[in-house]
């Protein structure tokens, strides 16, 4: 069974969605026969490449509130991603273009390791306090962390055409298929949970899913 995920480094909820869904998957009892396609989804697509800027004041002009309304929301948030054990840095930290770290996880996919840079792409976003967006240094710095090689994660980020197209046909895919917004789980392109979830919903999703999928029906 196929499971594909459109998400955004910049999402929160991306961030817990993903991860209560890795929680829900190590108790789907199919879970050897799930594949996982991590795609593309840019909260933000008309960021110019390469900006960074404060998260707080980012919020606030984007939805019409004052930046402490917008500061209220990242504790309110941050409380959320605490009651599931994920770190989570309220203040200081950016908002910005991420369309490099979705050509990054395109990369790791070639050597099936899209998951593990999408990861530490949410740790360093929403768990440390050194800013993400914005750097090429910084993103060389958590790809070599995660065992990728320097080289390698340098040549792609210095030639902005590699997997740029794989970016963009996701982005078209997930319009085509109605998602106006991320976490966003599609099962075999037949069943749909958006939204961060707790893992009880993500397996009943992928257990239903399972059911649609084998053919079978549960007792």
């Amino acid at each position: 069974m196929k499971v594909e995920i459109w998400s955004d480094i910049n999402c929160p909820f991306c961030y817990i969605g993903v991860s209560q869904f890795n929680e829900a998957l190590a108790d789907f009892d199919h879970a050897a026969q799930t594949a996982v396609i991590h795609r593309s989804f840019e909260l933000d697509p008309t960021q110019p490449r390469g900006a960074s800027g404060d998260v707080v004041a980012h919020l606030a002009g984007k939805y019409g509130f004052t930046e402490e309304q917008a500061a209220q929301g990242e504790l309110q948030i941050a409380q959320k991603a605490e009651e599931f054990g994920l770190p989570y840095v309220t203040s200081g930290r950016d908002f910005g273009d991420s369309f490099d770290m979705h050509r990054l996880v395109h990369f790791a996919g070639e050597s099936g390791r899209a998951e593990d840079m999408l990861l530490a792409l949410f740790h360093a976003n929403f768990g440390e306090e050194e800013k993400l967006f914005g750097s090429h240094e910084r993103l060389v710095k958590i790809a070599v962390y995660e065992g990728f090689d320097e080289a390698q994660v340098r040549a792609v980020l210095a030639d902005p055409d590699r997997y740029a197209q794989a970016v963009r046909d996701d982005e078209e895919l997930a319009r085509e298929l109605r998602c106006q917004g991320v976490p966003y789980f599609v099962a075999e392109r037949h069943f749909v949970l958006s939204g961060a979830q707790p893992a009880e919903t993500y397996l009943d999703f992928l257990n239903q899913s399972w059911e649609h999928y084998s053919g079978t029906t549960s007792t």
